[in-house]
């Protein structure tokens, strides 16, 4: 499909191709003469054939013949399948863009808030419980990686225990685990590091609130165990903070769009 969406933004990129394929659109669901196309563009017959053959080689009018005359129509589902591509697909459905439903959030259930990083290993581990800690009242909190690894970092589940966090129901896992048919319906979704992020991933289901709030991974970090030490409890730091602020938000007042606008702004709060 990607391939195919990619060929009609292509296509549609000659602003001559583009104006046939415009007056269509607003002429559907009318079938609309080669004659009365060039008419109204001021279009040469054999130059307007070929910009209608390429529109109908990728899917984006259709031709029927009546009488003598060919007559052509745009077609709406391929309209509807490029925004689908750039709100949902590129967009992740972020309703600031017109990707997603400006509605309000459910108010008869638990909001379901998804952290992801590579190895799902501290950093979204330290976001599920820290969430789940502070709000889980509110929140159903999960965490999964994109290569997961076969268990949470020990230095980051020492540093929870440490302060208190219940770490029972914390592990690693796969973030197929949350797109599979029987997933709880996502409303937040949170990138954690800039590899998860990068990651070529189905839109979610939902088209939950997304958001990046990159964290310096600290199972890379190296030195000395204190070093190491220091870099886990700055990352725990970091995302408690931005966690903290999110769980106060008034989710009960604020549409889809703001909430976006409210997020995307936590991420530029280093501290």
């Amino acid at each position: 499909m990607e391939k195919e969406i990619l060929k009609r933004l292509t296509t549609l990129g000659h602003p001559h191709r583009m104006a046939v394929f415009r007056l269509l659109v607003r002429r559907y669901p009318d079938d609309v003469s080669a004659g009365d196309i060039g008419a109204a563009l001021g279009v040469k017959p054999s130059t307007l054939s070929v910009y209608l053959s390429a529109l109908r080689e990728i899917g984006l009018i259709s031709q029927t013949r009546h009488g003598t005359s060919l007559l052509y129509k745009a077609q709406v589902s391929a309209v509807q399948e490029i925004m689908d591509y750039l709100l949902l697909d590129c967009g992740r459905g972020r309703p600031d863009i017109g990707g997603g439903r400006n509605l309000a959030l459910p108010t008869d259930r638990k909001l379901n808030v998804l952290f992801i990083c590579s190895a799902n290993s501290a950093r979204s581990i330290f976001a599920e419980a820290i969430l789940r800690h502070e709000a889980g009242q509110v929140f159903n909190v999960y965490s999964a990686g994109v290569t997961p690894a076969t268990e949470p970092n020990p230095m980051a589940m020492r540093l929870l225990r440490n302060k208190g966090y219940d770490v029972s129901d914390l592990r690693s896992q796969n973030i197929d685990v949350y797109q599979a048919k029987d997933a709880p319906e996502l409303d937040f979704v949170f990138t954690v590091c800039d590899e998860s992020a990068n990651e070529e991933c189905p839109p979610w289901s939902g088209q939950p609130i997304s958001a990046h709030w990159g964290v310096p991974d600290p199972v890379t970090a190296s030195g000395s165990e204190a070093e190491r030490a220091l870099a886990f409890q700055n990352a725990f730091a970091m995302l408690r903070h931005r966690i903290q602020a999110f769980a106060a938000l008034p989710f009960e007042t604020l549409d889809r769009s703001s909430l976006q606008y409210r997020v995307d702004d936590l991420a530029k709060d280093k501290d």
